[in-house]
């Protein structure tokens, strides 16, 4: 595990203790693409597959770490990140422990989302998770979050 994985995890189980019980760990953070693995066993339904709150949770997550991470990268630490809008889709079920996926948004908006937190202290941004089953690519979960930064 790296030292960004691990400074992530600790903040996470410090400020969110829900995230120890769920078993959370943070598995990676490589060329700004963010990782986060759950068991299922302290996620587990009535079906025996993945309970769709862990999934959102987990989903949710990620785009908060991800974004935690790349301000951290930049020096940018005077402000907060909400999750103000999420929209989620759940196409497979996750029968075993999961993994949730969270890349860098385009250029474009990753530039202007800087561009507008520097000029107003307040900046939007939307990021996209997915969740597979570990050891699968087939995406289980889908996940649109609108993120905000604020001072």
């Amino acid at each position: 595990m790296s030292n960004e994985s691990q400074y992530l995890q600790a903040v996470l189980h410090r400020d969110i203790p829900l995230t120890q019980e769920m078993g959370l760990e943070v598995v990676g953070w490589q060329q700004q693409v963010l990782q986060l693995q759950l068991p299922l066993a302290a996620n587990v339904n009535h079906k025996s597959t993945m309970f769709g709150g862990s999934l959102y949770c987990a989903a949710v997550l990620a785009g908060w770490g991800w974004l935690h991470l790349r301000l951290r990268e930049l020096g940018i630490d005077d402000g907060h990140i909400v999750i103000q809008e999420g929209q989620i889709s759940y196409p497979l079920p996750v029968t075993g422990a999961a993994v949730a996926r969270c890349a860098a948004p385009d250029e474009k908006a990753w530039a202007r989302f800087l561009t507008l937190y520097q000029r107003r202290g307040r900046a939007r941004l939307t990021l996209e998770t997915t969740v597979s089953n570990v050891g699968s690519d087939e995406a289980a979960v889908l996940f649109s979050g609108q993120y905000v930064l604020h001072r």
